[in-house]
């Protein structure tokens, strides 16, 4: 069971601001702006490139959660980014799936 099974379960603590039947949101433990909160399926799938057709009703879910969450956090108006990871070499450090919602600051492209 990963560390985001873990809290998708509640067997270990976050600070969850969004959960529904298919999704769990909670802030990052080492954000890097002002509001980084993960987003991820329940349904445990490593990565974006073990996703299947089957997958593509979660995959939207998933954004359609960022998108809540993003609203009920106060980014529509500034904006805020959207990012998600696959695998080592992209900084995936979980392999569970998620999300990242970045804002509450100009965000710079490419990221430094």
């Amino acid at each position: 069971m990963t560390l985001f099974e873990k809290i998708a379960a509640h067997l270990i603590p976050a600070d969850i601001v969004y959960e529904d039947e298919h999704t769990v949101a909670f802030r990052d433990l080492h954000p890097v702006a002002p509001v980084h909160v993960l987003v991820i399926p329940r349904k445990p799938l490593a990565r974006l490139s073990e996703a299947s057709a089957d997958d593509v009703a979660l995959l939207g879910e998933c954004m359609q959660t960022a998108r809540l969450v993003a609203t009920q956090l106060g980014l529509d108006d500034g904006g805020y980014r959207v990012v998600m990871n696959n695998g080592d070499d992209a900084g995936q450090t979980v392999p569970h799936l998620h999300l990242h919602i970045l804002g509450g600051r100009p965000l710079t492209w490419p990221p430094g």
